[in-house]
C-alpha cells in the first residue's frame, strides 16, 4: 500500500500467530462457543494500527506486559488479565503501546491487510491523543455487560470509534471473527469523550 503523510491503517493478524500456545487456546475457544451458538468455527483474528504522520510513524497495539522497559516501546497504560486482583502480578497484565518508529512484531502474519481507514490529519491526531485514554477494563471479562469480552479488539474498535472513524461497519477477513470489538464499541459510547472534546 501506498505511503501517506496521514494515514491509519489496520491489521488483522490471526489470533497466536507465531505461538502455538495462544493458537491452540484460541481454536478450542472458538470450537467450544461454535458449538454453544450453534454455527460454523471462525477464524480468530487479534487486530492493530499504524498511523502515520508528518513527524513519525506510530504502532498500536495491547500485548501481553513485557520484562524490559516499557517506555522502550511507548507503553503508554497497563491493565489487568482474567481478575482485577491477578493484575498485581507481571504475568496477569496487559500493556497498550503508542509506540514511535515501532512495528507489530507479527504483522507479517497479517492477511488481507493492511487496510486504510483514514488519510485525514485530524482523526490520526484525535486518535494518537486518545491511546493513554482506554479504559484499562479486565482482559477476558465482560465488565460492561455488552456481551462481549475486553481484549486486545477492544482496545482497537474504542479508539477507531472514538476517533470519528464508524468502526461498527469494519469487519475481518472473511470467514473471520474478532472477538471483543463489539466491546470497544460498547465502552465508546459509554466512557469516552465526545469527537472534538480537548485533551491534555
Amino acid at each position: 500500500m501506498d505511503t501517506a503523510v496521514n494515514a491509519i491503517d489496520l491489521y488483522w493478524i490471526p489470533l497466536g500467530a507465531g505461538g502455538r500456545f495462544v493458537r491452540f487456546n484460541g481454536t478450542a475457544f472458538e470450537a467450544i462457543t461454535a458449538l454453544i451458538q450453534g454455527r460454523p468455527r471462525c477464524d480468530l483474528y487479534h487486530s492493530a494500527l499504524v498511523v502515520t504522520t508528518p513527524e513519525c510513524q506510530f504502532a498500536i497495539e495491547q500485548t501481553p506486559v513485557l520484562n524490559s522497559c516499557g517506555s522502550e516501546r511507548g507503553v503508554v497504560s497497563e491493565g489487568p488479565v482474567g481478575a482485577r486482583w491477578a493484575g498485581r502480578f507481571r504475568l496477569f497484565r496487559y500493556e497498550i503501546r503508542r509506540w514511535p518508529h515501532g512495528v507489530i512484531p507479527d504483522a507479517g502474519y497479517a492477511v488481507a491487510s493492511p487496510v486504510r481507514v483514514s488519510t485525514d490529519s485530524s482523526v490520526a491526531r484525535r486518535l494518537l491523543d486518545l491511546v493513554p485514554c482506554v479504559p484499562a477494563l479486565t482482559w477476558g471479562r465482560d465488565e460492561l455487560g455488552a456481551g462481549d469480552m475486553w481484549n486486545s479488539n477492544s482496545v482497537i474498535s474504542w479508539l477507531l470509534d472514538g476517533s470519528g472513524i464508524n468502526a461498527e461497519q469494519i469487519a475481518p477477513p472473511r470467514g473471520g471473527r474478532a472477538p471483543g470489538w463489539a466491546a470497544g464499541l460498547a465502552a465508546a459510547r459509554r466512557i469516552l469523550l465526545p469527537v472534538g472534546a480537548q485533551l491534555s
